[in-house]
This record gives C-alpha cells, structure tokens and sequence, in this order.
C-alpha cells in the first residue's frame, strides 16, 4: 500500500497556493504530486480549514471484543481451562457479546491462546467413515482395533 504524504509536503502546497505562487497544475508539477492531489488537499482545506490530514476514519463495525471482554475471556480460561467454545459462546452472551464459535476461535487465536485436545490423549479406537462409504486403502494404525 502506498505511503500517505507527508503533512509538511501538504502545508507547504497550500501555503504557496494562498501565496498565489501558481495553478494547481504549477504547484503539482513544482512538488512532484499529482494534480489530483492538489485538488483533493484543497478541497479539504475549503472543507475542514485545516492544513493537516484529516484522521482516518475506520471501516465496518467496531470489535465487540474490546481489552476488558478478552480479559474476561483470559480469567475465564483461567479457572477451566478446558472450556468449550460453545461455553465461551455462553459466557460472552451472558455478559453482553453476541459471536459465533468461529470469532470467538479466531479471537482466541489473535490472543495467543488455542483450545485443543491435550497431546497426551490417546486416538480414538473407532475408524471414521469415508466420504464414499468405502473401507480405506491405508492400513490400520497399530492402535486401532480390529474390525469386526
């Protein structure tokens, strides 16, 4: 993504446009800027009558999981760590923060935090199905069961 302009080169432009020093075309070709530029940070100044850059505003909605909902969420995780999602879910609704399992598990993510199956929990025994129904090509794991 390209690197916004500095402020200064934006002050010095409409300063020498109000010193009448030349057209926009002049002072875009003078600075090194688009004579759309010129355009735009004009506009603005007639618009808001500041120099500097107006501050960014933010698109789409703002999180409902702000600092204080994750760190309940963290205490939460304290106390039983082995919590589902579908838990989380609840407790979050009860507090007022309406998600689905799949934002709740990315948040979880972004604050480092992952639900999984301990390492030390053996396999399940039990073969899952194919999505054909057929039997499988590989061959048993030694820890499976014979099938019957």
């Amino acid at each position: 993504m390209p690197k916004a302009y500095s402020d200064d080169l934006r002050c010095r432009i409409l300063l020498a446009y109000e010193r009448k020093e030349g057209s926009e075309r002049r002072l875009a070709q003078r600075f090194g800027v688009s004579f759309e530029y010129v355009r735009k940070i004009r506009r603005q100044f007639r618009k808001s009558e500041k120099m500097e850059r107006a501050e960014q505003s933010r698109h789409g909605p703002r999180s409902r999981f702000t600092d204080a909902v994750k760190e309940q969420m963290r205490v939460w995780l304290r106390e039983q760590p082995d919590r589902t999602l579908a838990e989380l879910g609840e407790l979050l609704r009860c507090s007022g923060v309406v998600a689905k399992r799949s934002r709740i598990s990315q948040v979880l993510r972004e604050m480092g935090m992952v639900l999984k199956k301990s390492p030390s929990t053996p396999r399940s025994a039990i073969r899952r199905p194919t999505k054909s129904g057929g039997r499988t090509s590989s061959p048993p794991s030694p820890r499976s069961r014979p099938s019957i």
